[in-house]
Parts: structure tokens; sequence; C-alpha cells
């Protein structure tokens, strides 16, 4: 791929369905009735992904974390529109593409149209996309809608993706499945589905376990307290870190798993634990919501305090690659 024109001839073949129109317009025409979800997420060369990570898992990625977001909203993907800039190594690019094509038949998601610029020598590889979904006739749970005596789930395993990172700085050896976790993300799209009508509130883990419960408890007035005891790991991150406090407490605040938080009632518990079992998903109390504000920690039975930093806040000083 040599110009943005043979870019964009590459697109054109993922590009097929009809609301798109060949890529040869300058807007997408998507038919749709009902209550729509938008989303869009950016991912920065340096910020968001490594320099040395594969194109075609920043593609995978890119497609995810938005597809994670309509996750958590219970909504059915209808498209996506991209924005891409190109940063130079044309290799990269058809490396990207085939990616993004991956992606996109994986979450049977079609490429509606979007964008592509030039970007300054040395820039670094700057992407968005925005991710258009249909909501659920029962609506889509917000994060402000806990209630006070709501449990907190979490789906699948927790910190994955920030010892996945680790792997691939070299910072440290360990599982390719966790190098797995950090690169192509999954998201929950189904399982969002099936429990958005049981959900009071519902969002998704990309900053961290802990800062996220807190933002739903602080959208919804309440107090939260998070369990350590009960943040479920991963046999493979137990493999190497074991599962002592100090491991449970990084993989709560890592960020990167794309995995779903949501507030329900007890009234809920066995209709989300099945959800779970129909998708081969495992699903997990691991804390409550309460009158008052703030965000609580404990190990079990004992209060803990709070670690100085509870997740990634663009503009926060960091030990490592912000999310």
């Amino acid at each position: 791929m040599t110009r943005e024109s043979d870019f964009i001839a590459a697109l054109r073949s993922l590009a097929t369905h009809p609301a798109a129109r060949g890529l040869v317009d300058d807007a997408a025409v998507l038919p749709v009735a009902g209550a729509i979800v938008l989303t869009h997420d950016m991912l920065v060369e340096g910020v968001h992904f490594l320099a040395g990570d594969p194109p075609g898992d920043v593609a995978w990625k890119l497609v995810a974390v938005n597809l994670s977001d309509l996750a958590a909203k219970g909504a059915a993907p209808l498209g996506v529109l991209m924005g891409y800039g190109f940063g130079g190594g044309t290799d990269w690019d058809a490396r990207f593409v085939a990616g993004l094509a991956e992606a996109l038949a994986a979450f049977d998601v079609p490429l509606l149209g979007g964008d592509t610029v030039a970007m300054p020598m040395g820039a670094p590889r700057t992407l968005g996309l925005t991710a258009i979904g249909q909501a659920q006739a029962t609506g889509a749970p917000s994060r402000a809608g806990a209630e006070a005596g709501d449990r907190l789930w979490v789906t699948g395993h927790i910190g994955d993706a920030g010892i996945g990172l680790a792997i691939a700085r070299g910072d440290r050896d360990g599982p390719a499945a966790l190098l797995t976790r950090y690169r192509r993300p999954m998201p929950r799209l189904a399982f969002g589905q099936a429990v958005a009508p049981l959900a009071h509130a519902m969002a998704d883990v990309s900053d961290g376990l802990l800062i996220d419960a807190g933002r739903m408890a602080a959208a919804s007035g309440l107090a939260v307290t998070v369990d350590l005891a009960a943040v479920p790991l991963s046999p493979a991150l137990r493999s190497i870190a074991g599962e002592g406090r100090a491991t449970r407490i990084a993989a709560a605040t890592a960020g990167d798993d794309y995995e779903l938080i949501l507030a329900a009632p007890a009234a809920a518990d066995d209709a989300i634990r099945a959800a779970g079992a129909r998708l081969g998903l495992d699903v997990t109390p691991v804390g409550r919501f309460a009158a008052g504000a703030g965000i609580a920690l404990s190990d079990g039975a004992m209060a803990v305090a709070l670690p100085d930093r509870l997740g990634f806040e663009h503009g926060a000083p960091e030990t490592h690659l912000p999310r």
C-alpha cells in the first residue's frame, strides 16, 4: 500500500454492507428503528498501544474496545466508522487491514465508513472508531442506576491484561494467553445483551476494576465496597503471580480488561449466573452498593486501605503504559 487510495481500496473490500455505499459517498445511510447507542474511542501509539504491538492486534483492539462500550449498554452492534491516521510504513497499514477484517468478521459488525488523514512525520499513530448499536426494548442501562443493596458483579477474570502489558514490554515472562488478553480483548456483547434487562447499572472495565466501580458508585450517588478476596483471577495469572493481596490489588487497578461490571438486586442472582453459564462465562459477585459515598476495600471480613492509585486516569502520573 503506497497511497491513501490504495488503503481505501483495501477497506472497500470490507465495507460490503449496503449502508456503506461502497465507500464512494461521504456518509453512510443506515436505516434503523428504536433507540440507538453511539460510542467513540481512540487509540494512540505510546498511550494505548506499544509501537511494537502487531498491527493486526491494534486493529482488533480498536474494534473491541468500542464494542465493549456497546456491550455495557446491552446493545447489538450495527456498524462502525473508522478514523485512520497514516503514520508511514505501508506494510503496517496492510497488516492493520488484515487484522481489521478479522475483527469485523469475528464480531459480525460491518464497516460503514470513516475518514483517513496523513499524520506529520514522526507523529504517533492515532486511530479512532465510532461504534453504532441498537438498544433493547427495555433500554440501555446507564452507569448511574445502581441502588443501595445491589450486588456488584464482574465477568471473566481481572488483571490478565495488566500482566500481558508487562510481557509485551519485555518486563517479565509469562503465558501467551496473558499477552493475548492485553492485545486482543473480548467484548462481552452476548452477556451484556442477556443481562441488560436485569441490571440497574452496567459499565465495562477499561481503566481498572476499582476506579470503574467507584465511578459507577459516584454516578449513582452511592458508596461501594469491593472485596479483594472475591476478585476473580485466571489460572494463568495465578501461575506466575500467585493470589495474595498484593496480586489482587494490582489486578484490580491494572485496567484494559474490558470485562463488564453490573449492579443488580439479589433477586437477579440466579438469572445472572444462568446467563453466564449459558455463555461459558464466569460471573462473580465482588462487592455491594450502599447508602453513602466513595469506595471501600476489604479482603474477606478485613477492611483494607485503598491503594494510592485506583486505576488509570489520563493526565495522572503513570509508571506503565496508560490505557
